[in-house]
């Protein structure tokens, strides 16, 4: 059984302590593994156990 996420695909997430990775969008969310694809990071594997990604809105 799959582990619910607090982010779904399509939502607009930050990082707070990565500011200039600008705004964020979930690609895949399976627990506290979400993969984000960043406006000046790429695509980051991100722990939300680890690191709290921030809800937003697409600019």
């Amino acid at each position: 059984m799959l582990e619910r996420s607090e982010f779904a695909p399509g939502d607009y997430v930050r990082l707070p302590q990565q500011p200039d990775w600008g705004l964020g969008q979930v690609q895949t969310a399976i627990g506290n593994r979400v993969t984000v694809m960043f406006e000046h990071a790429g695509k980051v594997l991100v722990d939300t156990d680890v690191v709290a990604l921030e809800a937003a809105a697409p600019d």
